[in-house]
């Protein structure tokens, strides 16, 4: 062989050794605009997945790595899925049917976790919570929060008094123990009965044993509006919850509702942000809609006339002695609400469905608050009726949105479009239409923040050795497709989602794998035995 030919051979050979030097990888995903979940400028870089990780994200992947599937994303976004943090997502993830615990409405805009149990509704029996999802499987990832509601339940009942020291007890040991078996704090719904009878030294006490153990406080603080206290004093009382029990105060679906709040948006910053500044650490997560949704029985009944059970609430209904006070204070919640134009029921199959109060009060040709009593009063309706209830004032969801400190969060529920389209919505309207926001700052506050706030391991951001949860967006298509009138519409603009290094959308499409986990919190050491 001649010098020429040796050379060439050589060459050759060191090119393939250069090659079969190349790892082996699933995935590498290249020429998209790449966020990684941090405050960082994007840039167009390669993510190569690897098993269940992200394994680089940089220049030049393609002499790295030898990838099983290559996915071209020039044009698109590339970014850590999306972390949904207060979420009811029951009637998906709870199904018997496989293809309805994929989660898709979540899917479609490219979330991969969600936070569980919240408004005070998380079980206590966190461990036979996860071996039943992980028994079954789930499309999401799923990190769940101890409640109050079944812990004080389990306890007192529906009874409106606080608990004597042995009651106290048993409902600390509750939340200690859901906190040793992996719930990432406490999650309170003040608002609601039969939390709604509890003092803030209970709530305190509670808090406290999720404190303890690393986790956070999440709260539907008591008054989002003018019911009781008032809005700026519940979030002052949710705060120094936070402060007492020595932990994180994390405030969901952040609002002023109803008529007599609009405008006070600039003084809850206010509060929130002196707050912050003499070190509690307070955060947020709010929804990109101006309409909420409850039931008809938690917006408009006084919360003393629930005591007990649906079955004191009946009683008293037929009490001639009681009812008129019932009306009465009905009609002063229907006006902060915004009257009964404002009130739109979501549930479905009834007879009121699609219509709001003010058209049945019409149809029945009697009062707004008679309408609702019948609507509260049907058997055959455990929720009272579904209402989506338009109450808030553009300019505070926009003042409120801009905060460094407030994150994407659905409260995705059956009925309202922010169960299928709080991502692509806030995207399409405060991003691209209204600049409130720009990427960067919807991405950020709907990854890695959030993720840090529940502290999440090794999720929420495009790192090498986090866990591969990827979704790759078309900017141009992402859209909301769901509406008041037609709420459960996927949207669309979701290209490709992985979940866990799995391939749970696929060009458009969800695919039939359940690939989320039940994530847990990792309890302070020491505090768990």
């Amino acid at each position: 062989m001649n010098r020429a030919a040796l050379l060439i051979a050589l060459l050759a050979s060191c090119s393939a050794h250069a090659a079969d030097a190349r790892r082996p990888a699933d995935v590498l995903i290249r020429g998209g605009l790449v966020y990684t979940g941090a405050e960082a400028d994007p840039k167009i870089v390669d993510v190569v997945l690897v098993g269940d990780k992200v394994a680089y994200v940089g220049d030049d992947a393609a002499s790295r790595f030898n990838p099983a599937h290559t996915i071209d994303a020039q044009g698109k976004i590339v970014a850590p899925g999306f972390i949904d943090p207060h979420t009811h997502p029951d009637s998906y993830i709870r199904s018997k049917d496989p293809a309805q615990r994929r989660n898709a409405p979540w899917l479609m805009q490219g979330v991969t976790t969600i936070g569980i149990g919240v408004d005070g509704g998380g079980s206590f029996e966190v461990a036979k919570q996860r071996a039943w999802f992980e028994g079954r499987g789930v499309g999401t990832n799923l990190a769940a929060y101890v409640g109050f509601d079944p812990v004080r339940e389990s306890v007192l009942g529906q009874q409106a008094r606080a608990p004597n020291a042995q009651e106290l007890t048993r409902m600390r040991q509750r939340v200690a123990q859901a906190m040793c078996e992996g719930a990432f704090g406490f999650s309170t719904g003040l608002f609601y009965a039969p939390q709604s009878f509890a003092r803030t030294d209970e709530v305190v006490a509670l808090a406290h044993e999720a404190g303890t153990r690393g986790g956070i406080y999440d709260t539907h603080q008591r008054d989002e509006s003018s019911y009781g206290i008032g809005l700026l004093d519940s979030t002052r009382e949710a705060i120094d919850i936070g402060r007492q029990a020595g932990l994180p105060v994390h405030i969901a679906h952040l609002k002023a509702l109803g008529v007599d709040v609009h405008g006070r948006a600039r003084d809850l910053v206010s509060i929130i942000e002196a707050a912050r500044a003499s070190g509690v650490n307070v955060t947020a997560d709010q929804y990109p809609f101006v309409a909420s949704s409850s039931s008809l029985q938690a917006s408009l009944l006084p919360g003393w006339s629930v005591e007990g059970g649906r079955a004191a609430l009946v009683n008293r209904l037929h009490d001639p002695a009681t009812l008129p006070r019932i009306k009465t204070e009905m009609a002063e919640n229907l006006r902060r609400r915004g009257g009964a134009d404002s009130l739109l029921f979501n549930s479905t199959g009834r007879p009121w469905s699609g219509k709001t109060l003010a058209a049945m009060a019409t149809t029945w040709r009697v009062e707004p608050v008679d309408a609702a009593l019948r609507v509260i009063g049907d058997g055959n309706n455990d929720e009272a009726g579904s209402v989506t209830s338009f109450n808030m004032d553009p300019e505070d969801v926009k003042l409120l949105m801009r905060q460094p400190w407030v994150v994407t969060g659905s409260d995705g529920s059956d009925g309202h479009p922010r169960q299928y389209a709080t991502f692509p919505e806030k995207y399409a309207k405060y991003v691209e239409h209204d600049k409130v926001l720009t990427t960067a700052e919807f991405i950020r506050r709907s990854t890695g923040l959030t993720a840090d706030i529940l502290s999440l391991d090794r999720r929420g951001y495009l790192r090498p050795g986090y866990f591969a949860d990827v979704v790759v967006l078309d900017p141009a298509a992402y859209r909301p497709k769901a509406d008041y009138l037609h709420p459960a519409v996927l949207s669309v603009g979701v290209i490709d989602l992985w979940i866990n290094g799995e391939l749970a959308v696929d060009a458009g499409k969800p695919t039939d794998g359940l690939f989320g986990r039940v994530l847990s919190h990792v309890p302070t050491a020491g505090t768990c035995q």
